[in-house]
This record gives structure tokens, C-alpha cells and sequence, in this order.
């Protein structure tokens, strides 16, 4: 029989653990949209394959990259925070930062490929997010 300490923590875990799985549905659902965009610019400008020398495609391709390029290393964090007792507040923080920052990212780089400040505020959120994420895993190894 399980004692009412162990309960609540299983509990604290399952908690933690959903709050995870609604940041990671919700990344996948960015990659699958931004995917759509790229097979969307390749069917208006005729392009089987490639950018087909388009900028526009090229862009839209480095948008869903760039993404793709950063989302295993957040859902990777998404998941192992609760595992290992983080608290709500950081799952949210790490969640909302990255998603925000990629959001932000991506409709920067769309718009431009040139500096802007969608990209340059995209960028910041997610290496925030990438440094709460490595710094809590590390304390939550090292120190607990």
C-alpha cells in the first residue's frame, strides 16, 4: 500500500507530466503547421524538391529548419523537468518561452531575411528557455 507521501507525489509527477505533454502537443502541432507552409510555397511557385532558386521557398524552408533545429532539445527538456521534480512554474517558463520565442522566430524570418526584431526577440526567448532548461536539469541532478 502506497502511503500518502508517495501519493502525492505521483500525483505531483502526473501533474507536472500533463502540463509537459500540453507544451510538447503544441510544439508538434508548430512543426507540422510550418511544415505546411513549406509544401505550400513549393505548390505556388512549382518546386518539387529544393527552394528551385525561390527566396521565398528558401526562407519558408530555413523558418521550418530552424524550428526543427530547436524543438527535439525543448520537448527533450519538457520531458525530463517533472521526471526528475521540477516545479510547475519552471515546466511553464521553459514551455512558454520556447514556444513564444519560436513564434516570434518564425514570423520574423518569414517576413525577412534580414535582421528583425520578431527574429532577434525569437532568439533570445529560446536561449532563455534553452538556459532555464539546462540550468534546472543540471540542479535538479547535481544538487537534490
Amino acid at each position: 500500500m502506497a502511503s500518502n507521501g508517495e501519493v502525492q507525489a505521483f500525483l505531483a509527477l502526473a501533474g507536472g507530466l500533463r502540463i509537459s505533454a500540453v507544451y510538447v502537443a503544441l510544439i508538434i502541432l508548430m512543426g507540422a503547421f510550418l511544415a505546411f507552409l513549406v509544401i505550400n510555397q513549393r505548390r505556388t511557385k512549382l518546386v518539387g524538391i529544393g527552394d528551385g532558386g525561390h527566396h521565398a521557398v528558401a526562407r519558408m524552408i530555413r523558418v521550418h529548419g530552424n524550428f526543427c533545429e530547436n524543438a527535439p532539445f525543448a520537448m527533450a527538456s519538457l520531458i525530463l523537468l517533472p521526471l526528475l521534480g521540477a516545479s510547475p512554474l519552471v515546466v511553464h517558463a521553459v514551455g512558454l518561452l520556447f514556444l513564444a520565442g519560436r513564434i516570434a522566430h518564425a514570423y520574423g524570418l518569414s517576413r525577412t531575411a534580414g535582421s528583425s526584431p520578431g527574429r532577434v526577440a525569437g532568439m533570445i526567448m529560446t536561449l532563455t528557455s534553452s538556459l532555464i532548461s539546462a540550468a534546472s536539469l543540471l540542479a535538479l541532478v547535481l544538487i537534490r
